[in-house]
């Protein structure tokens, strides 16, 4: 699992690649909360584009990025979902409450 930071518009992308899963999820969380929490950012948009896999963990990861930005009164968005983590998420019940779009851009613009 590699993960990448950049910050657009007040928003924190946060970039996944490999694997999201039991093995990772805690070190992952942990990157994520302290980098989001140092630059003191409201929203934050996933970029799933280069996860190949996410087991339950990641998407206890989601859920509690989603509790962290809403206390904060953001949003949490995700970008280029493929069709395979898509329906885990919709199991899940988390496309209830975590918008999804195709690209960066059309997410940022909807913050």
């Amino acid at each position: 699992m590699q993960l990448n930071f950049e910050i657009k518009d007040k928003s924190l992308l946060v970039n996944f690649s490999g694997e999201l899963d039991h093995h990772t999820a805690k070190e992952a969380r942990e990157e994520i909360d302290e980098f989001y929490n140092q630059k003191m950012l409201k929203n934050m948009v996933i970029d799933l584009n280069n996860l190949n896999f996410m087991d339950s963990s990641g998407i206890g990861l989601l859920m509690g990025r989603y509790k962290i930005v809403s206390e904060n009164n953001g949003k949490l968005a995700l970008v280029n979902v493929s069709s395979r983590v898509e329906k885990i998420l919709k199991m899940s019940g988390i496309m209830k409450i975590v918008d999804i779009y195709g690209n960066i851009n059309d997410a940022i613009d909807k913050m």
